[in-house]
């Protein structure tokens, strides 16, 4: 049975088959790593707050796929030797194990500037808005926001991390571009999300989507421990094997589960302070925090 937040899949698919249209190796890489299946948490997010605060049509639908596009390049560079050296992503060979490493660098840059270009040709909403949207997306994918949280996740692999270091880490690499999702830049009072004025819309966005991205990462670590390579589709024991420092780590598998569970406890708290029609993100984020340890 299909979940009420997958009405969004086959407009956010279509988007991206056809948003790749040279035809060379970079380009098939690209596409090999982009169309390889995937949750698309993001673009849905983005979307279904789009829908709840009122908007209308497809006018959100590049951004959304821009952030789809930007977290693919993520995935194809932190696989790579130089970062986690991961041979399998998604239950196949990783983009640089199928096509190199010099292409797979190359297909992850070609993404990322395809991301803001996407952006960029957005119609149907105010251009003012538009370049004010891709200032935040710039910035929480960047030195500041994810690849900022990249660069100490390397950093902490030689010196470790504390607890407190781990989830600003954590917020960075895993937060951020949630919170691109979730950005609002809308009226400045009332709406349909309201009674909030903007800036109390924002807060409240953002806790959910700091919370919901620091439990998703919490899990992954859990699971990196508890899993198996078939139902992850990735290796198993690579936290353990570049010696990185994870909330496992830490606290512990116990630990690391009850941290996970206040954090989802807290993200389902956030949504609910959400007016509108929030069935869709409500059943998104309990499946995305119910994945088995």
């Amino acid at each position: 049975m299909s979940k009420s937040y997958e009405r969004f899949l086959p407009d956010i698919e279509k988007k991206l088959e056809s948003s790749i249209t040279a035809d060379n190796s970079a380009a098939q890489a690209m596409k090999y790593s982009l169309l390889s299946g995937g949750k698309r948490i993001r673009p849905i997010l983005l979307l279904e707050f789009y829908a709840l605060c009122g908007g209308k049509g497809d006018s959100a639908l590049n951004f959304a796929a821009a952030l789809e596009m930007i977290h693919t390049y993520s995935l194809i560079h932190d696989d790579l030797p130089c970062m986690d050296n991961d041979d399998m992503r998604r239950g196949r060979p990783s983009c640089h194990k199928a096509f190199g490493e010099d292409t797979a660098l190359l297909a992850g840059d070609a993404l990322l500037t395809l991301a803001f270009k996407t952006a960029a040709e957005t119609d149907g909403i105010p251009a003012d808005r538009v370049l004010k949207a891709i200032a935040v997306l710039a910035e929480n994918a960047g030195i500041s926001g994810m690849v900022g949280g990249q660069v100490e996740d390397l950093a902490f692999e030689k010196s470790g991390a504390t607890i407190e270091q781990l989830r600003g880490m954590y917020l960075k690499k895993t937060s951020c571009l949630l919170s691109a999702g979730v950005y609002d830049e809308g009226p400045g009072v009332g709406g349909p999300c309201g009674p909030y004025v903007q800036s109390e819309r924002r807060a409240i966005y953002a806790e959910y989507a700091e919370k919901l991205g620091l439990a998703f990462q919490i899990i992954d670590d859990i699971l990196d421990c508890t899993s198996d390579e078939k139902t992850l589709g990735k290796p198993i024991g690579s936290d353990e094997k570049n010696g990185k420092t994870t909330y496992v780590t830490l606290l512990g598998i116990d630990g690391a589960k009850a941290e996970a569970e206040r954090l989802s406890n807290e993200a389902l708290t956030a949504l609910c302070k959400i007016k509108g029609d929030n069935a869709a993100l409500r059943e998104l984020t309990a499946d995305l925090l119910d994945r088995k340890f």
